[in-house]
């Protein structure tokens, strides 16, 4: 009995009071895709072993207050000699909530933490964005967003340039 009492002082010395940081994904969606298929159905012959190219970027901007929107694009093309089999473009955002985060916590969430929460889902849309153009699902490998993070962070802090506000889409995610 002691202890429950204690557990009730100890929930009301904060008296209803928001204070502690938080952080978190509100909704996630899909600002943008493009499926080019341009060479089929001569493409679905194809014997080569293809090459793939997969180029993605972070961005991040400010929507009211505490929240923000977090953009993931990735843009993944498969070629063979014979030409270019897909293009797949994504733009793949979630709204992220914050709260009582300074400033260089809710730069690490915008473009390390969240990046890495909406991942899977983006990595699903591309995989069935190219089964439905006909060809076998690309299935992305996972990234390691916080260690992107830190490594340009290094590359700023090492160039002298300053680090890029929560509102900059940091520049080199490729």
């Amino acid at each position: 009995m002691a202890d429950e009492g204690n557990v009730i002082s100890d929930l009301n010395l904060n008296n209803g009071a928001d204070n502690a940081p938080s952080a978190g994904i509100i909704s996630q969606y899909i600002k943008d895709l493009s499926v080019e298929n341009p060479n089929a159905p001569v493409s679905f012959q194809w014997q080569d072993q293809p090459s793939f190219d997969v180029q993605f970027n972070i961005g991040a901007r400010s929507i009211e207050g505490e929240v923000h929107e977090v953009e993931l694009k990735i843009t993944c093309t498969s070629k063979t000699e014979a030409g270019t089999a897909f293009i797949v473009d994504l733009s793949y955002c979630g709204l992220v909530g914050m709260r009582n985060l300074d400033e260089n916590q809710a730069h690490a969430f915008l473009f390390a933490e969240a990046p890495r929460l909406i991942f899977p889902f983006a990595r699903r849309v591309i995989a069935d964005a190219v089964r439905d153009a006909g060809f076998a699902p690309f299935l992305l490998e996972p990234i390691d967003f916080n260690g992107l993070y830190l490594q340009q962070l290094q590359e700023q802090q090492a160039g002298g340039a300053p680090a890029a506000s929560a509102t900059d889409e940091p520049a080199g995610h490729a």
